[in-house]
């Protein structure tokens, strides 16, 4: 049976003949919207917990105690399993170029690990960083997942994003021009999105040279200066409900270039940092919910592109 929409495993599937896993790292690195170079504390949705898995919280370790952990735990799951090394917490670019190539290649020499997901932001890929970037992608696996969040400037502004829609675009401009794979992280819902706004989204990213999109509904987590923002003036937000916010992600993929993968639909924080949203959905469960309303819809990725 055909596929609704194109999933990021099926894409993997084109690069590798044996199953691959993300493993999530934490390389020490930090952002420049929270060590001054732009801001302090962060984007204003932004707890970095809700990004780490267990086996990657342990500050001070190293990138292949963290990576022999991951493997550990993931390593009953298929007999011929291979591994990627994602550089999730944080900015994964956001050093020298020599400290870079020293972490990534550490990660590289571990056994089993056969490619790199750079987690990073749009103003932090200077040219000498792709370079080698587009040297190291000749040799192996490498995917930066840019996290775009939203393609309206007034929109970056208002969650203290620190860059343009003009700097993801550049961005993944230079980043196509040395051969190297990228995908883009929106956020659905962010405040003052409207509906219409947000499908406008997908047609805008469809014109971007993206392999992947990676779907988050807007989630209230502890400990940010949304939380604030939201405790003081409830009515700035709109929270989608789970069934409205299936509706929403398939009328996003109608309308999203049909070749671009989705790396998935959903974020799931701990519940011990969620405000709002609750929906009490794991991500399987709520790809179970899209893809019956692909089928009650008749429709499919791209059919209004």
């Amino acid at each position: 049976m055909m596929k609704p929409y194109y999933e990021f495993s099926d894409f993997l599937k084109k690069h590798f003949a044996c199953k691959v896993q993300k493993i999530s790292v934490n390389a020490g690195f930090t952002c420049p919207n929270r060590d001054g170079s732009k801001g302090f504390g962060g984007c204003t949705y932004c707890n970095n917990a809700t990004f780490n898995p267990d086996y990657c919280r342990t500050a001070g370790q190293c990138i292949s105690t963290q990576l022999e952990e991951g493997i550990r735990f993931f390593s009953g799951k298929y007999a011929e399993m291979k591994y990627l090394a994602y550089f999730q917490a944080y900015t994964g670019t956001y050093a020298s170029v020599e400290v870079l190539r020293q972490k990534y290649e550490e990660a590289l020499a571990c056994p089993g690990v056969v490619g790199l997901i750079l987690g990073t932001r749009p103003d932090c890929v200077p040219d000498g960083l792709l370079d080698y970037l587009g040297e190291l992608s000749e040799k192996t696996f490498v995917f930066i997942e840019y996290g775009l969040e939203s393609t309206s400037d007034r929109t970056l502004r208002r969650i203290r994003r620190g860059h343009t829609w003009q700097d993801s675009v550049d961005a993944l401009r230079r980043t196509h021009e040395r051969g190297i794979l990228a995908g883009a992280h929106l956020i659905l819902g962010l405040p003052g999105e409207g509906r219409e706004q947000l499908l406008q989204q997908a047609g805008l990213i469809s014109a971007l040279p993206l392999a992947a999109v990676k779907l988050h509904q807007l989630q209230i987590i502890r400990h940010t200066l949304m939380e604030k923002e939201f405790r003081a003036h409830p009515e700035r937000f709109r929270l989608y409900g789970v069934e409205e916010y299936a509706d929403l992600v398939v009328d996003f993929l109608e309308r999203l270039r049909p070749d671009i993968a989705v790396d998935r639909f959903i974020s799931q924080s701990p519940r011990e940092l969620l405000i709002a949203p609750d929906w009490g959905f794991k991500n399987y469960e709520f790809t179970a919910l899209v893809n019956r309303r692909f089928a009650l819809r008749q429709t499919r990725q791209g059919k209004q592109f």
